[in-house]
């Protein structure tokens, strides 16, 4: 798949040089930032999944609990 990107000459240094230094293609500088983007995003998300149903039953457990629970122990 090909993606365009509209960058001002500025923008477009500033990507080229950071990738130069990193020993990185633009491409994979771009695909790289990009996934990491979208797993940031995943990773809130699954947060305040998590606060809210914790906010609603505030239970802990220790390892050991958590273990034995899971069968893990």
């Amino acid at each position: 798949m090909t993606i365009s990107l509209r960058l001002n000459n500025e923008d477009s240094i500033l990507i080229k040089k950071f990738a130069e230094i990193n020993n990185m293609s633009v491409s994979e500088l771009v695909r790289q930032a990009v996934l990491e983007r979208i797993e940031d995003e995943y990773d809130l998300k699954a947060y305040h999944t998590a606060m809210a149903a914790f906010r609603e039953d505030p239970v802990t457990y220790s390892l050991d609990e958590a273990e034995k629970e899971l069968g893990l122990k």
